[in-house]
């Protein structure tokens, strides 16, 4: 694109601005268009070697100016993101806005950014002075000294939180010589390892498994708020000082504000006594008695560009309107003091700040009056115009071109990509207009020449006096960059399926492999024969009790059952043979299912379908036009999808991942491929408002390529639908999108080669049998939303074909959430503004019977706003009525169950609001605050709890879960696990669900991995092998002080099976914790013999003083033969012929510990077992 910015070189007035603009004069630029402004903007970037600071009235215009600047410089300018100030009394904040804030604030304030684009709001806010933002931050170098003391103090200081695991921006943990620390200056948390007081290494890592993905030498520590108590010039002592006489003050006055006594009174208890107070902003003319906003951080050499300066003004006086209205209210609550209320600056006192700058109005028209603190010294009016792009439409481009060619302009078009450059040269052809490919771009067109070139920008220029027009194709926006990878994620180490071990706290219950269900008593450490071990100790029923050593972790699992609460499950008695029984009868389930699911599998791979061929080009320009970069998981999902089709065997494949994590495109590209070799697709949805939105999707997307869609739903007249049956028929339509309609016998397809399935779990038995009679020999695609877990999807694998999508899409914005006391001023306030701003509002009330009183109430309280009921009572067709004109924006506030989990997508609400979500699990609110934040403006979430004071104890557990969950986004993992068993019961059915609570979630998914080898004929798994030897084997409290990672620790090292996961394994723990000691190194050993015994059919491993007793589970007479009558082992080794199992005793030598000689005894025995 440099040629475009070269193209500014032949307007006279653009020379004359860059010597006035290094001269350091203010100018003013007019007569120009939007797309003109930004390709100035651009120029000036490159031509000044300067920074700049572009200023646009609201979001909207900042990022269109981002995307347009992006097709000039290929580099995309950050936006300084405004925030809302925290001034309620919330329990928890999340701060990702605001740390967003503070990164770019800093980049700014030291040169490291050369272009930043703000808008009136994020400018104005009242924020930290830079001399406290540079002075709270620090930086970290290898190689220097600190003492780990004083930094923990910074930090805390800082506003971070310590903890014992790092997950989110604003944590930090010490482990001994290890600080783990996320600072919002960074996108990954940082390991610093000290040897003694100098930093020895540091390096990024990824929190998701904590392993170190790459090392650095130094790291910048921002403060995590922008309101830090312990920055005012006194400290938090200063502040409570302040806050104080201001108390005294407001109780010195004539009509005194008791509420705001009360807020002051509490705010200053929490200081004093060390708690964090998320709505610290109440305080920041406290904290920093100099107004300061993003202004300050403009760098003094910087060009400031003003674009629009009439809107800008409007769009300060509005802003402090809304500000004072909003002020007006918290002050009538008494939450906040008059006298503190100074939080935006005003236009005038923005203008006076630009005196010692140099700035640049840019403006559509002339004539308009400058601000008289800094007018502009020259004034340059241009002609230059903005021009539509031709959207695909070449006959539109190509009667343009011809008038330009007439009027002797050089012609330069933007056409995408190669492919479309080649279509259009052809077709110009064909009219007899002659045009010129010139990939890439390395000059520009001569008068009367037409030159065609990819890229691509929104809209076209016209500059009339240099005779030079650029046209686009506009809206088609092709990538002007590579697609971003998403950092790549270290592979997963067997973390995954042992995850459900992490969260164990005492009186959880779990389920052990031989003796089932029990309670999770305590982690005790027991000195056995001078060895240190620890155990687990399970309560069960009765006053029976189970110590099982930690180092066969491997047979104890969380008892999960079939999601809700665990109260009525039955503990199992050591010793009766109940277990036994209910094992076997899950197992004879599961045997069944695995049974049935083989021969669907079988006949399936019998029939023969259709081989679709390999990718057309039109594919790959299809697939180039997506505007967004994939993710690692869609592109293979979109591999194996065509594998698939491209084979002969008909498709069946199940693809499951979150709504908003791109689904839709993968099975858009699969519909592409389809109609590419002239066959017809079919998309069964499960309600008419999502078959409405699904072709408004597909209608934008085959923009511009020959593909006929259609839709059939109750919204179509039965004339229209008539109409498009015969069309399907006639096979003139390419893409059929429809509910259940599309089941009835009258529906007849031409030749259908794809149907997809929306939501399989939603349609009715009737429904698939139907489905069953349509898809006979046709590729089938069924997509759903909740996740189906991985190690299900491994033991199905072979019967089912399954993809996954685990990954959010890159850029999801974050959605602010708030965790309070219901309260309904502040409810009533969120929706308030979330309708000012043209939003709309999910209000979550969970029950049925009262939900039409809580729609009523909230219309009494906020007239003149529309509310819409939404619960899964309703019919079928009332309910899709509502969705449809929330999805149409008739309804603004719409009061609802959890029917909206698995709904629609609706960009254009932003603000979710729930009652009670201490009642929901982590994995539902993850799913609803989904709902909210789809577009790229800031969305919110409110987790509401009443206000009552005894909350029982489970709440306590999940409110602070759910903290948690809001501030760091931690916890992610156990929401996604609950999420996982919901997806398991929808896949596997109602009838094995109930084997799955009987037996708990881990030990059913066991139990139909063994059936399914069995069913498939191949060998089972040999039974786990236990071992207990008196050797040091734990994982000490000084080396690892918290027990949840210690049990994770304990969990993993019982999963090893292989030296590969063993040297996994110790990497890991020596890149959090340091060198580990014997006895971690030990239970590791221990675990890697158990793996070997395993395979030699040695089931169990015991130490009896003086003796090692191998138990066999079966008996191989050639190795024990030739074990017993080895020269080494002679003396040493007996069969015990009358115990009630084939063991053999081996007796140990003096002075060498029993694990080693255990190792090579297993050694030697595995040798004569494989000769």
């Amino acid at each position: 694109m440099e040629q475009l910015l070269s193209l500014l070189k032949t307007i006279p007035e653009y020379a004359a601005m860059v010597s006035s603009l290094q001269d350091g004069e203010s100018v003013a630029v007019t007569g120009i268009g939007q797309i003109n402004r930004s390709h100035m903007i651009a120029g000036l970037c490159r031509t000044l070697n300067r920074p700049m600071v572009v200023l646009c009235q609201d979001d909207l215009a900042a990022r269109r100016l981002q995307e347009e600047l992006k097709g000039f410089l290929s580099d995309t300018a950050p936006i300084l993101p405004g925030r809302d100030l925290t001034l309620y009394d919330a329990a928890v904040v999340s701060r990702s806005w605001e740390q967003k804030r503070l990164r770019q604030l800093y980049d700014l304030a030291v040169g490291k950014t050369s272009l930043q684009i703000m808008t009136w709001e994020s400018l104005s806010l009242r924020t930290m002075p830079k001399a406290a933002l540079l002075a709270a931050a620090f930086s970290l170098e290898v190689g220097r000294e600190y003492a780990v003391e004083d930094l923990i103090s910074r930090l805390t200081a800082a506003g971070y939180n310590r903890c014992g695991m790092v997950e989110g921006p604003g944590q930090f943990a010490v482990r001994g010589g290890i600080l783990d620390i996320f600072s919002p200056a960074e996108d990954w948390p940082v390991r610093a390892e000290f040897f003694g007081d100098e930093l020895d290494t540091m390096g990024f890592f990824d929190p998701a498994t904590q392993r170190r993905s790459e090392n650095i030498t130094s790291v910048t520590v921002l403060p995590v708020a922008e309101s830090q108590p312990g920055l005012h010039p006194g400290g938090v002592e200063g502040l409570c000082k302040d806050i104080t006489s201001l108390i005294s003050r407001q109780k010195r006055r004539k009509n005194i504000n008791e509420p705001l006594i009360a807020t002051l009174e509490k705010d200053l208890n929490k200081y004093e006594s060390g708690l964090h107070n998320p709505a610290s902003d109440r305080y920041m003319a406290l904290i920093y008695p100099e107004m300061a906003t993003a202004a300050d951080y403009i760098p003094d050499g910087a060009v400031v560009a003003v674009c629009d300066h009439g809107n800008l003004q409007r769009a300060a006086r509005s802003r402090c309107d809304e500000v004072g209205m909003q002020l007006d209210s918290m002050l009538g609550a008494g939450l906040v003091a008059g006298e503190l209320c100074d939080y935006v600056c005003q236009w005038e006192d923005f203008c006076k700040t630009l005196r010692k700058k140099t700035v640049v109005y840019f403006d559509a028209f002339g004539g308009t009056s400058y601000p008289e603190d800094c007018p502009p010294k020259q004034l340059y009016p241009l002609t230059a115009k903005q021009l539509p792009g031709y959207g695909g439409n070449l006959d539109t481009a190509v009667s343009d071109l011809s008038h330009y060619q007439k009027m002797e302009f050089g012609s330069l078009v933007l056409c995408g990509t190669r492919r479309r450059a080649e279509l259009l040269q052809q077709l110009l052809h064909e009219k007899g207009l002659s045009a010129f490919q010139c990939i890439p771009l390395t000059t520009l067109p001569k008068p009367g020449q037409i030159l065609l070139t990819e890229g691509t920008l929104p809209f076209g220029m016209e500059y009339p006096l240099s005779k030079i027009a650029v046209l686009t194709e506009g809206q088609l926006i092709a990538r002007s960059e590579p697609k971003r990878k998403p950092a790549k994620k270290t592979g997963s180490t067997n973390r995954q399926k042992l995850n459900s071990f992490t969260d164990l706290t005492p009186g959880d219950l779990v389920v052990h492999e031989n003796y089932g269900i029990g309670r999770f008593v305590a982690m005790e450490q027991i000195k056995v024969d001078g060895a240190v071990k620890d155990y687990i100790k399970i309560a069960y029923q009765g006053s029976d009790t189970l110590f099982v050593p930690a180092t066969q972790l491997d047979l104890v699992s969380k008892y999960i059952g079939g999601g809700g609460e665990d109260s009525n499950v039955k503990l199992n008695k050591i010793g009766s043979d109940a277990w036994q029984k209910t094992k076997a009868k899950a197992r004879k389930a599961a045997k069944d299912m695995a049974g049935e699911l083989i021969q669907l599998y079988a006949a399936r791979k019998r029939q023969s379908g259709y081989a679709f061929s390999a990718d057309a080009p039109w594919q790959k320009e299809f697939e180039d036009n997506f505007p967004y970069p994939e993710t690692d998981d869609q592109l293979r999902c979109i591999a194996d999808i065509k594998h698939d089709m491209e084979s002969p065997i008909p498709m069946d494949r199940l693809l499951c991942g979150d709504v908003g994590f791109g689904k839709t495109e993968v099975a858009l590209r699969a519909v592409m491929k389809a109609v590419m070799d002239g066959k017809q697709v079919a998309i069964l949805v499960p309600t008419t408002v999502l078959a409405q939105q699904h072709y408004q999707t597909a209608v934008a997307r085959f923009r511009g390529f020959p593909v006929t869609i259609d839709v059939l739903s109750r919204f179509r007249t039965p004339k229209m639908q008539q109409q498009t049956l015969q069309k399907l028929r006639a096979g003139s339509v390419d893409l059929i999108i429809g509910t259940h309609k599309l089941l009835q016998k009258t529906v007849q397809f031409k030749d259908l080669g794809l149907l997809i399935v929306d939501e399989e779990q939603r349609f009715g038995v009737s429904h698939k049998e139907r489905l069953k009679e349509l898809s006979k020999g046709v590729d089938v695609l069924t997509l759903s939303a909740t996740p189906i877990p991985r190690t299900l999807n491994m033991a199905l694998s072979g019967i089912r074909d399954m993809s996954t999508i685990e990954q959010p899409p890159a850029d999801r914005y974050p959605v602010q959430t708030f965790v309070m006391e219901y309260s309904e001023p502040i409810v009533d306030d969120a929706i308030r503004r979330e309708i000012e701003r043209g939003g709309q509002v999910y209000y979550l009330h969970n029950r049925t019977e009262t939900i039409d009183q809580c729609a009523a109430a909230i219309k009494r309280r906020i007239p003149g706003i529309s509310v819409g009921v939404a619960h899964g009572q309703m019919g079928e067709d009332a309910l899709g009525d509502v969705m449809q004109s929330m999805a149409e924006g008739e309804i603004q506030v719409l009061v609802c169950t959890t029917i909206i989990e698995t709904g629609l997508d609706i960009p254009n609400a932003n603000t979710l609001i729930i009652e009670n979500a201490d009642r929901f699990g982590l994995s539902q609110l993850h799913q609803l605050r989904g709902r909210v934040g789809r577009s790229t403006r800031h969305a919110y979430a409110y987790f509401t709890y009443r206000p009552e004071k005894n909350l029982t104890e489970v709440a306590e557990k999940r409110l602070s879960a759910i903290r948690d969950f809001a501030e760091f986004g931690s916890g992610f993992k156990i929401a996604m696990r609950d999420l996982e068993i919901r997806g398991a019961g929808n896949l596997l059915g109602a009838e094995q669900s109930g084997h799955m609570s009987s037996v708990g979630y881990d030990m059913y998914l066991k139990l139909l991995d063994e059936a399914v080898l069995e069913e498939k004929g191949e060998a089972p798994k040999a039974p786990e092998c236990t071992a207990d030897l008196n050797v040091t084997a734990n994982v000490d409290k000084d080396y690892v002080s918290r027990g949840e990672e210690r049990m994770d620790l304990y969990r993993r090292m019982a999963a090893i099976r292989s030296q590969e996961d063993a040297d996994d394994l110790l990497d890991e723990i020596v890149d959090r914790y340091g060198e580990p000691p014997k006895g971690v190194l030990n239970l590791i050993d221990i675990a890697l013999l158990r793996a070997k015994a395993r395979q030699v059919g040695i089931k169990d491993i015991r130490q009896k003083s003086g003796d090692v007793l191998f138990t066999l589970s079966n008996l191989n007479f050639e190795a024990v033969g030739a074990l017993c009558s080895d020269p080494d082992y002679k003396q040493r080794v007996t069969f015990l012929a009358s115990a009630k199992e084939p063991t053999l005793r081996f007796k140990l030598a003096n002075g060498v510990d029993s694990l080693k000689q255990s190792k090579l005894f297993v050694e030697h025995y595995t040798s004569f077992f494989q000769s």
